[in-house]
């Protein structure tokens, strides 16, 4: 009887490593072909041929990307409209996606991924909406755009979840999308056909997820019909689902104009809010909604620079924290590309509220970038759908230090990291 002779794998040892109870000592790594762990160990000694590091961190996912975005990064920054806002900044987004194609769209994807890879970042979740035509006719293979974006990744090495969006509506109110949102549309049947249509490309490196843009862009039933054939078809109960949520006080203040409640609020009365869930931003919540989201599992899709960038206001994360709620870092519009940046300025914006320092902390736990890096990797790979950072089955994706002591992770934060000795697996 012929017997499978085990797949050759590669070994990291580590004196310290970075898991989700904290800085373990002694962790040696198996990781098969595929680039997935397949073996970890604690408290055991280095053996032959194992790669070594005093000091491992899991690489973060970036929860949040729109890949096109990049291509205008920086145009903005120009004063018109006296009430510059988010609302402004949007139709400028619009008139830079209205030339988009396949091929564009990958080189723009390839570029934005290949710097994120740079950057330190292991894995992207991108929120893809831009599906069809400028004038909203599919293309022939209704994932055209979809599998640029997957190809981008593979060929930059970036590991991916994809979550094509359902974007139906122009508003709470139900009108119609305009012009220059008719190509992010979909009906149900044409987005089911283009998911069944990416199922086939995932493998190791390649999540499928489902997204939603935003309460005020579908409808209540056919949110429930998604969801519900989602699960059904899909798997869903295994897969990740991210959706914009209460970026601005405009959004809120519609919300309960139409619905008659906050969005949060309804988003949890009328769906199954559970750990498979992202809610984007959630900048503004009530102590309330706060509570029920830390309580849901969900994690919370901070990005700090574009929130900044775009003036959403500030997630209130003092309050999330003490109740143990799960955040995760993404770089969105891409005004910056830099997990570094995004852990620093979440911790700063906090600061600069509170007037005080080391908020992200509590005298149990006192290293502000350790529970920064801990927490968003552990809310990142949730939001990727991914298993624990170092866990049997995740992507082997980390920062490798040679030398480290008790404030490296600090000082990587909270210090250009010139200087520092790290290497990216």
């Amino acid at each position: 009887m012929l017997t499978r002779m085990p797949e050759p794998m590669r070994f990291i040892h580590a004196a310290r490593a970075l898991m989700a109870g904290g800085l373990t000592a002694q962790v040696r790594v198996g990781i098969d072909r595929s680039e997935q762990i397949a073996s970890v160990a604690v408290d055991v000694a280095a053996e032959p041929g194992d790669q070594s590091a005093q000091l491992l961190l899991p690489a973060l996912v970036n929860v949040h990307s729109h890949a096109f975005q990049r291509a205008f990064a920086g145009d903005t920054e120009i004063k018109g409209d006296p009430a510059d806002s988010f609302w402004t900044w949007r139709e400028q987004m619009y008139a830079a996606a209205a030339g988009a194609n396949p091929d564009w769209l990958y080189a723009q994807a390839l570029a934005l991924y290949r710097l994120m890879r740079a950057q330190g970042y292991g894995w992207v979740c991108e929120f893809h909406y831009l599906h069809h035509q400028g004038d909203g006719v599919p293309y022939a293979r209704p994932q055209a755009m979809a599998e640029a974006i997957v190809h981008a990744a593979r060929d930059a090495g970036l590991g991916l979840t994809l979550l094509p969006v359902l974007y139906q509506l122009g508003g709470f109110d139900g009108r119609a999308l305009s012009p220059a949102q008719r190509r992010f549309g979909s009906t149900l049947a044409q987005f089911f056909e283009m998911l069944a249509g990416l199922k086939s490309l995932e493998g190791p490196s390649m999540r499928l997820g489902l997204a939603f843009h935003s309460l005020r862009a579908v409808a209540p039933q056919p949110m429930a019909e998604a969801l519900a054939q989602f699960e059904q078809g899909f798997d869903g109960r295994e897969r990740p689902i991210h959706i914009h949520l209460a970026e601005q006080v405009a959004e809120v203040d519609e919300c309960l104009r139409v619905r008659g409640a906050r969005p949060l609020d309804w988003l949890m009365d009328h769906a199954d809010v559970d750990a498979r869930w992202c809610l984007v931003h959630a900048t503004h919540l009530s102590p309330h909604e706060l509570t029920r989201l830390a309580r849901s599992g969900a994690v919370a899709g901070l990005c700090p620079t574009t929130e900044a960038n775009l003036g959403d206001g500030l997630f209130a994360l003092e309050e999330f924290r003490s109740q143990h709620g799960r955040i995760g870092i993404g770089s969105d519009s891409h005004a910056s590309v830099d997990p570094l940046e995004e852990l620093r300025w979440l911790e700063y914006g906090q600061r600069l509220k509170a007037q005080r320092r080391n908020v992200y902390a509590d005298a149990g736990q006192p290293d502000i970038a350790l529970n920064l890096w801990r927490d968003a990797a552990i809310g990142g790979n949730l939001a990727a759908g991914l298993p624990a950072p170092l866990s049997i089955g995740a992507p082997a994706r980390f920062w490798l230090f040679a030398q480290a002591d008790q404030k490296t992770i600090s000082r990587l934060l909270f210090r250009h990291p010139h200087g520092l000795d790290v290497r990216l697996s």
